[in-house]
């Protein structure tokens, strides 16, 4: 970068003009910053200059974020999105906890990487309105394991491992209630947490971790509940999986994967468009089958349902608190 500057303690009486220099600086980062992402040329797939038809030609640009981003599906969705007319940017995050705050303030167009459950907590605990354009899949939760090849010759007593955030720490809870490693007082929930495992029952210990962490965990315990998402990345194959939840089950649909959008855009021609794009674009699916190792069990549920999904479940999560 530049030369290095001695620093040195300015007059009393000139600190409000370098105060007033820093902030005219600042702002002009800022806006500077903000034109090299919004791009000049490129009209935006949301706001009031959105177009409401889409041309090869002429691309629109449309800003997407995910978890997982490297996997090689998403450059065959960026692809097969600018046939339809949209100059696709996936931009990855590290953790679950980014994208929707990202959404919220305008830094993305729309996400994908959490299914209804997720979202309605996040809703409730923000006190925001982001809501389903279409869906994606449904991916079974598996429990995974260094040192046991079957769920039945884990000792009584041992630990295992499930995700900390609230949907998947109670997805995982009755992954290991079907596999007879716990008991949860009253049968279970999608609210369920590691406070209401009947310990008197069980046959091991629970404890919950970060999602991204469960995989670092199996040398030290027993199994560990690992998310989709980190499965490969920890070195595991989804065969290994020694116990998984059933995407069938009726009762599985808060747990569809979704693209989300603000209130305002779920409408949008451009972003439904993408949806379109994904759904109906064989290759897409192919390969989003293969980075979930086969385990994705796609379906195509109405924005309709997914709404009503969701609102069904953020008014549960309120009648908890």
């Amino acid at each position: 970068m530049s030369d290095e500057i001695p620093l040195i303690e300015a007059p009393k009486s000139r600190l409000p003009l370098l105060a007033a220099v820093v902030v005219v600086v600042l702002a002009i980062i800022g806006a500077v910053a903000f034109l090299a992402t919004r791009g000049d040329d490129t009209p935006r797939a949301t706001g009031d200059d959105a177009p409401a038809e889409l041309s090869k030609d002429k691309p629109v640009k449309l800003v997407l974020g995910a978890v997982g981003a490297s996997d090689p599906y998403w450059e065959t969705l960026t692809e097969a999105a600018k046939e339809a007319g949209i100059d696709l940017e996936v931009r990855d995050f590290a953790d679950y906890t980014q994208p929707n705050p990202a959404l919220k303030e305008g830094e993305l167009d729309a996400n994908q990487f959490q299914h209804i459950v997720y979202l309605a907590e996040y809703n409730v605990a923000n006190d925001d309105d982001l809501v389903p354009l279409g869906s994606t899949a449904i991916y079974p939760l598996g429990l995974y394991s260094q040192k046991y090849d079957d769920v039945a010759d884990i000792p009584d007593g041992e630990t295992v491992i499930v995700p900390d955030d609230d949907s998947n720490q109670a997805r995982g809870l009755l992954v290991l209630q079907s596999a007879g490693l716990i008991k949860l007082k009253d049968g279970g929930s999608i609210f369920s947490t590691v406070a209401d495992v009947d310990t008197s029952a069980s046959r091991v210990k629970v404890k919950a971790l970060q999602a991204d962490l469960t995989p670092t965990s199996l040398p030290d315990v027993a199994a560990a509940i690992v998310n989709n998402d980190f499965v490969e990345d920890a070195g595991l194959k989804f065969d290994d999986a020694i116990a998984v939840d059933d995407p069938s089950d009726p009762k599985a649909v808060p747990y569809v994967n979704i693209f989300a959008v603000r209130a305002e855009d779920k409408d949008n021609p451009v972003l439904k468009k993408l949806v379109e794009v994904y759904q109906q674009t064989q290759a897409v699916l192919d390969g989003a089958d293969e980075a979930s190792g086969g385990t994705a069990e796609f379906v195509t549920i109405s924005q309709a349902d997914l709404e009503a999904s969701l609102r069904e479940v953020e008014a549960q999560i309120r009648d908890q608190k």
